[in-house]
């Protein structure tokens, strides 16, 4: 089926007319067109006010729509429908992306607008407009103050229907604080926010000194002030820019090296750089984990809210070194980032290049013009109110002629015009005296004018000397600057840094690994552990410290495990580089800063840490003491698990005492409760397995236990026993004590009684505490608090006298011994 044509005919009489065009000119044509559209209608901000088209109208339509600081809130879609329908014939969506980065205390060293709702973060985009509310901000009534009274341009909107402001009067430096960032076509803008204060007081020592250097200016301005903080490494960058207007400055995050939990070490991030939010930080980390190039790092946690501001936690590996990972962090993630300067800006309407100084300059140039006009406006305005003023006063004069006249006149013209031939009176003033109530031609209105005549006066002679005295107004601009620095000036946020500096340098060559050193483990008395970071033992003068006292110690290495010893006789396998890390000084080993041995290991019910040993399959082994008396020598054997069993205990049994051998040949010693001290070779103890239940040590009488049990091989050792009551609470009983010579006791075969080492007073019928060591003995109380001792002497089997308070803990004052036979606490 044939189809129908559905071409419109031409008329018989149409002639057709072809213009050719060549392709390129068109071309070339249009897209001048477009880029000068771009250029000066969105991207690129006035160099006087420091904003973009859309930005300005904006805040003029705000300030046209009344809504300052002192006003209610109200839905950001009607401000951007006014801006859209008077002044910005764009989309919605390009005005309020504009409303929303001048309320962000993020993207702004000085905010416009106060938003009230979700105006998204540094990761997430705002809430829709019909969900947000918006009012000016104090700092946007400053840049529209003024601007009815003549002090800036005007022209016509898009349709030609409205009037709106080519440029703001802007009593801040808007551009310099606040910055920008635009692409226009062939050309972009990026600038970079300062501290309001230091730009006043550049532009203040610029006034009174117009030929100022770059270096003289950046006394005042010594570099960027990031809204969001952060440190400022080199400085010849800023310098660049502040005198050819483009230049690059490195931005690093603000973090240090925290203990974050009882076992970890963290990288607490609290600034991050300018642009830069914590989800884009999170996602290069994992990033960078997952490909297997950054390690060290165990878990990252962004604790940010609004009480605390920002918080990103970067938990550290064990046995990494927190300085040098940070280090990493700083060169491949977002936490160090570039920030290029390029300060172009319309001056006069044409897109410029400018430094610092040229920066100011336009600005002052602007605020200049802006005084003098304003000046200018409110003389005028003065001087035609100072005009009606005085023909209120002619008219005052003879009020009741002039009321007279007026009602014998026909109509109002009539009236003027006799008012002006007799009172010679102007046209203005003669209409405004008709105008005027009754009430106001009063005696008590003419002391009134009097006085606005003085005021006016006054106020004129005042503007007349601004507008003739150059000087004048530049101080009169100078001091609205200080008031401006003084009502909206906050301090410096960023820190700048002429370089990363040597602690950088210095862990940039340091390994991530923490290196295997020698190192000591020391247990005190109050149940702290802790390493050092040297195998150096102090001496005797280095060991006595404040507090506390040292009842085993081994050597390891930082990377290393030691093996922990309990009274239900197990062996617990404890990783060295968990625990905090001491500096090898002289007052060692009173372990401030150690950590309680609660937070590294995880106890049975009734469990008690007595020593701490060396894993090892070289050398004689344990020795272990039990409540019952049963002596056992363990072979060394280091198993695959977290803990194990040493020794099998029967039931009520429990270890009192367990030390590390160093020959197999030290002298092994039991004191039991009823007073009763048992030595012998730790050669007449066949070692065992860990099965093995152990072989008799001292043989007690009825109701007696072990008191103490460990290993004695020093010429000078001392003896220490302290007697109470056994109805007494634990630890609340000084009891006597006594401190006699070991070698006032003569050794015995294993399995026997022993010979007495302590005479009980009436009263006392238990030893509460014991204990054999070197010499001179330490003791302390429960609270690791020193208790002192008698001077040693006296019987073996002599009674004690009293001390200051109960003790809890013997152990010897030289941190040598401690190394070479780890004691235990009574």
């Amino acid at each position: 089926m044939a189809r129908r044509s559905t071409k419109t005919p031409l008329p018989d009489d149409f002639e057709e007319h072809i213009l050719d065009i060549d392709v390129s000119d068109e071309m070339r044509g249009s897209f001048l067109e477009y880029a000068y559209s771009v250029i000066y209608s969105r991207a690129l901000p006035d160099a006087r006010d420091g904003l973009k088209p859309v930005q300005r109208r904006i805040l003029a339509t705000m300030n046209d729509m009344n809504l300052r600081p002192d006003r209610g809130h109200v839905k950001s879609a009607r401000v951007v429908g006014e801006v859209m329908g008077r002044l910005h014939p764009h989309g919605d969506s390009a005005i309020y992306d504009a409303l929303v980065r001048m309320s962000q205390s993020w993207s702004m060293r000085v905010p416009m607008i106060d938003g009230h709702g979700n105006f998204g973060s540094p990761d997430d985009s705002p809430a829709a407009m019909r969900y947000t509310e918006c009012r000016m901000a104090a700092p946007a009534v400053a840049m529209t103050e003024s601007i009815d009274e003549d002090t800036v341009d005007f022209k016509a909107n898009y349709d030609s229907r409205e009037m709106e402001p080519t440029v703001l009067p802007a009593a801040l430096p808007n551009l310099i604080v606040n910055g920008t960032t635009g692409i226009a076509v062939g050309m972009a803008t990026n600038i970079a926010p300062h501290n309001l204060v230091e730009v006043v007081q550049a532009l203040r020592h610029l006034i009174k000194h117009p030929n100022a250097s770059t270096d003289d200016l950046m006394r005042f301005i010594p570099g960027p002030d990031l809204p969001t903080g952060g440190k400022i490494v080199g400085l010849e960058g800023i310098r660049d820019a502040y005198e050819t207007g483009r230049g690059t400055f490195k931005m690093r995050a603000t973090a240090r090296v925290e203990q974050v939990s009882p076992r970890r070490k963290g990288i607490v991030v609290t600034e991050l750089p300018y642009g830069v939010g914590t989800e884009r930080v999170i996602e290069r980390i994992k990033t960078l984990v997952q490909n297997k190039k950054l390690s060290g790092i165990s878990d990252i946690k962004d604790l940010t809210d609004r009480a605390k501001g920002l918080r990103l936690v970067i938990e550290v590996k064990n046995g990494i070194n927190p300085d040098v990972l940070l280090e990493q962090l700083y060169k491949q993630t977002p936490m160090e980032d570039s920030f290029g300067i390029n300060t172009v800006a319309l001056v006069e309407g044409q897109p410029r290049t400018l430094g610092l100084k040229e920066l100011l300059d336009v600005f002052l140039g602007h605020r200049y013009d802006v005084v003098r006009r304003r000046s200018a406006f409110r003389r005028r305005k003065a001087a035609d109110r100072l005009h009606l003023v005085d023909g209120l006063l002619i008219a005052i004069l003879d009020i009741d002629e002039v009321i007279q006249l007026i009602r014998a006149s026909d109509n109002a013209a009539e009236a003027k015009q006799r008012l002006m031939t007799v009172f010679e009176l102007t046209e203005t003033q003669a209409e405004y005296i008709l105008e005027m109530p009754l009430r106001r031609l009063t005696r008590f209105s003419k002391l009134e004018l009097e006085k606005e005549k003085g005021e006016l006066e006054q106020t004129i002679t005042e503007l007349d000397a601004i507008l003739a005295d150059e000087g004048l107004l530049r101080r009169v601009v100078s001091d609205e600057l200080a008031e401006v620095a003084k009502k909206f000036g906050t301090p410096r946020r960023t820190v700048l840094l002429e370089s990363a500096g040597t602690q950088a340098l210095a862990a940039a060559s340091t390994p991530l690994e923490v290196p295997d050193d020698p190192c000591l483990v020391y247990l005190s008395s109050t149940g702290l552990l802790a390493r050092t970071s040297s195998d150096e033992v102090p001496g005797a003068e280095g060991a006595r410290s404040k507090h506390d006292v040292i009842v085993s110690a081994v050597r390891s290495t930082a990377r290393g495990e030691v093996g922990v010893l309990t009274n239900q006789g197990r062996l617990v396998r404890l990783g060295v580089l968990e625990l905090p890390q001491l500096p090898a000084t002289a007052n060692h080993p009173h372990l401030a800063g150690a950590h309680p041995l609660s937070e590294f290991l995880a106890l049975e019910p009734g469990e008690r840490v007595l020593a701490l040993t060396s894993l090892t399959e070289d050398g004689p082994g344990l020795a272990l003491g039990t409540s019952q008396g049963v002596v056992k020598r363990v072979n060394p054997e280091v198993l695959g698990k977290d803990s194990w069993e040493i020794i099998a205990l029967k039931d009520g049994d429990e270890v009192v005492g367990a030390v590390e051998l160093r020959t197999g040949t030290e002298e092994l010693c039991f004191i039991s409760t009823d007073a009763q001290l048992l030595r012998f070779s730790a050669e007449l103890v066949r070692p065992q397995g860990r099965s093995g239940g152990g072989i008799a040590g001292i043989r007690l009488a009825d109701d007696a236990t072990v008191a103490w049990f460990g290993v004695v091989d020093s010429e000078d050792a001392v003896v220490v026993t302290a007697s109470g009551s056994s109805t007494a609470l634990p630890g609340t009983e000084v009891g006597s004590v006594k401190v006699t010579s070991f070698a006032e006791y003569p050794p015995k075969g294993r399995g026997t009684g022993g010979v007495r080492c302590h005479r009980f007073l009436k009263g006392e019928d238990t030893l509460i505490v014991a204990w054999a060591g070197a010499a001179p003995a330490r003791a302390a109380a429960a609270s690791g608090a020193p208790v002192e001792l008698p001077e040693p002497g006296g019987r073996r089997d002599g009674s004690g006298v009293p001390v200051a308070q109960p003790i809890a803990a013997v152990a010897p004052e030289v941190a040598s011994r401690f190394v070479a036979t780890p004691p235990v606490a009574g």
